[in-house]
């Protein structure tokens, strides 16, 4: 005990004694659910961690599930190292926290931001925190969100008084949206043809219509199809001849990231929002001709607080989304199942008290 009053005293945790959080958090262990190797989880009873300095003790609530961590299982994703903890979309509340000028308090629900950035390299230093040189991915480079508790830097935490935590656990794949979006600097009125209107697609869509453009998605796989079409975007089974002032691609596939190309307007913008590791062939006559510009889009930078907001102020509607649920408990047995369910848009991952 005197041990874990001198830290406390050494870091200036907040203490928290009265608050449910604390109740259920004497418990030293907690549940970590961490995949060694490709189609192998493993259910484990660790300490809780200690946070370093400048970090916040956060119990995890919600990890939204990305097709990176199911290509992660099947060993097809080429950053992933192993043993590794996944989840980097989540949402979680303060444990304990150090004093700040940020106003975080016990019991605040957040998202977190999963991006580690240096500070120093040359990327940081102009505010492309996202491109940083060492940059570091809770649940790719380092264990993620898939465990009782997770200790924070204070930086990357960003409350919601309103949000639920479904809400706030889809902010990071939001954030890649409207980063993509941004990169384009659409204007209003301008026509956006969106390519895959899966949950990057879609977050696509909805900001560039919260701009004001007129958007439409391409999307073949049926299900998908009408799901877009319930948010009130156009969706369309192909691009039947039209061209776009802006394309978007969030499809990470080669072929149709070259085609993708076909679809922009003299003087367009295209984004490559999906990443792929194979070669994407470009039609050099036919980009010059329309003397086109292509950008890419890499995660996110600054999104988190202003994507609160338009959540807050329900310019952003994400209330569909949610299609599967499963318990932290559940990973090791209905992960693999996940994968391969067709008609769903997005999973996550609820974490219990009882995990931590």
């Amino acid at each position: 005990m005197d041990g874990v009053l001198e830290l406390t005293a050494a870091y200036g945790w907040t203490n928290i004694d009265n608050s449910p959080t604390s109740r259920t958090s004497r418990n030293p262990f907690m549940r970590r659910i961490r995949l060694n190797a490709p189609g192998e989880f493993v259910d484990l009873t660790v300490p809780r961690p200690v946070p370093s300095r400048g970090q916040v003790l956060v119990r995890v609530h919600r990890v939204g599930v990305c097709g990176s961590d199911f290509h992660a299982l099947a060993g097809r994703h080429p950053i992933y190292t192993y043993p590794r903890v996944l989840g980097h979309e989540l949402a979680g509340e303060i444990v304990e926290v150090p004093e700040n000028k940020r106003g975080l308090r016990p019991g605040d629900r957040c998202a977190i931001e999963p991006y580690i950035s240096c500070g120093q390299c040359r990327t940081c230093k102009m505010g492309r925190t996202n491109c940083c040189e060492q940059l570091q991915l809770l649940g790719v480079h380092v264990d993620g969100g898939m465990q009782g508790f997770l200790g924070v830097p204070i930086e990357l935490l960003h409350k919601s008084e309103l949000l639920s935590l479904d809400q706030l656990a889809l902010v990071e794949t939001l954030g890649i949206g409207a980063h993509a979006v941004n990169r384009t600097q659409l204007r209003a009125g301008e026509e956006v043809l969106v390519v895959g209107a899966g949950p990057i697609g879609l977050a696509v869509c909805q900001f560039a219509a919260a701009i004001g453009a007129k958007v439409a998605v391409i999307e073949t796989n049926d299900w998908r199809r009408h799901f877009a079409h319930k948010l009130g975007v156009e969706a369309l089974p192909t691009p039947d001849g039209r061209l776009a002032d802006v394309v978007l691609d969030a499809t990470g596939s080669a072929a149709v990231m070259a085609d993708s190309l076909n679809h922009v307007a003299p003087g367009g913008r295209l984004v490559f929002v999906g990443l792929t590791r194979d070669p994407v062939r470009i039609d050099d006559a036919l980009l010059h001709r329309r003397e086109i510009t292509i950008y890419a889009s890499r995660n996110s930078c600054g999104q988190f607080p202003p994507i609160i907001r338009m959540l807050e102020e329900n310019k952003i509607n994400t209330e569909p989304w949610i299609t599967d649920r499963i318990s932290l408990d559940e990973v090791p047995a209905r992960f693999k199942e996940l994968s391969e369910k067709v008609g769903m848009m997005k999973a996550v991952v609820e974490v219990r008290d009882s995990d931590g």
